[in-house]
């Protein structure tokens, strides 16, 4: 072979190579674009369905969805309570979201959450154990009500009647059901035979945001209760070490509610009421013996004191056998943290004011200079 044929040959194959060259880059830059297209296609779509899953689930939803938290939940058993509850729409992003801020140690508890909280708002009420959101309405169960007179507000501000309001409450099956679920407040001393309604002073006076139209009564009922149980969990040591119960504390800090005027005196009243159950002398508290007779009175005649009713502390020694209204913190307050004296009796004038004697003789004088 001549070297023009070598030549030839040698030219043909660097042809032939750079054709293939050419359809190499060809298929790789088509490839090259398709992945290019696709990954733009779906990184827009990964974009798209990342923002929406940061989003409230549903912004106009009211309603409320209850989520317990059991002690020692971790953030991803958490995302995916939240996902299956409908309230967030991917538990691995709300993970990673909440990952990214630093937020991972959330509170056990009971909430009601909405579908339409944000991923902050049900990370900071997670982390607080509080709901932030803007209520439907309030509704303020002043200190002191009865349950009677808590149905009869509740009827007036959500429109639950007053009858169906104490048929809930009063419900044995309910009643259990509330036991199980607030056992450490809750306790077998509210079945007492004489212990008139189970949960009465058991519903803590506050103001309770609702977050729809028209909770339910045992939506109500709950939200009270877990106020309860809020306020009364700081006092379980001091129970404990007084052998006392959750239901001792709150009949007792319901006669001061009901005697009490000022927040001074429900340390002074209380002492009087530790100093006379001390001697074994009855409490002779006024209050008591409305709540026997079931009925408000301006004035307590002497022959309502003689009434015979377990409540009536004229007749009965020692606290009545539940509480006689709902009492507010300072109440609770007083009792734990009572005023030491050497007080036996009190009495209110006309304008309310309490005054204290150490003797009968000078509970005489105070009556005299201020009632008689």
């Amino acid at each position: 072979m001549d070297n023009g044929s070598k030549k030839d040959q040698m030219f043909q194959k660097m042809i032939e190579q750079k054709k293939e060259v050419k359809i190499v880059r060809r298929i790789v830059f088509v490839v090259a674009l398709v992945l290019i297209i696709g990954g733009l296609i779906g990184g827009r779509a990964v974009y798209k369905y990342i923002s929406e899953a940061l989003q409230p689930v549903d912004p106009n939803s009211e309603e409320v969805i209850e989520v317990e938290i059991p002690i020692g939940s971790g953030l991803s058993s958490i995302s995916e309570m939240l996902e299956k509850k409908g309230l967030i729409k991917d538990a691995k992003i709300f993970k990673y979201y909440a990952k990214f801020n630093n937020e991972s140690q959330f509170q056990a508890g009971s909430y009601g959450l909405t579908k339409s909280m944000t991923l902050d708002e049900l990370i900071e009420s997670l982390k607080t154990g509080k709901v932030y959101r803007t209520p439907v309405f309030t509704m303020t169960i002043p200190e002191g009500l009865t349950l009677d007179q808590i149905a009869a507000t509740v009827q007036k501000r959500i429109g639950i009647p007053e009858k169906e309001f104490l048929d809930y409450v009063n419900d044995e099956q309910t009643i259990a059901n509330l036991m199980g679920r607030y056992p450490n407040i809750l306790t077998e001393e509210i079945l007492k035979e004489d212990v008139r309604y189970p949960l009465e002073g058991y519903l803590f006076p506050a103001t309770y945001p609702f977050y729809e139209e028209k909770p339910s009564v045992e939506t109500v009922v709950t939200t009270m209760l877990n106020a309860t149980s809020d306020n009364i969990t700081p006092y379980f040591a001091f129970l404990e070490s007084k052998e006392k119960s959750v239901h001792w504390l709150l009949t007792f800090a319901s006669l001061l509610e009901r005697e009490a005027t000022s927040n001074t005196d429900r340390e002074t009243i209380a002492s009087v009421f530790y100093n006379r159950m001390d001697e074994g002398m009855p409490l002779q508290t006024d209050p008591t013996v409305l709540y026997a007779l079931g009925k408000h009175k301006d004035r307590v005649l002497f022959e309502d004191l003689k009434i015979e009713n377990p409540y009536n502390t004229y007749v009965h020694t020692g606290l009545p056998p539940g509480p006689i209204a709902n009492a507010g913190r300072s109440s609770i307050e007083a009792v734990v943290d009572p005023s030491f004296t050497d007080y036996f009796y009190f009495l209110a004038d006309k304008e309310g004011n309490n005054h204290f004697a150490k003797t009968y003789d000078e509970h005489l004088a105070n009556r005299a200079k201020y009632i008689d």
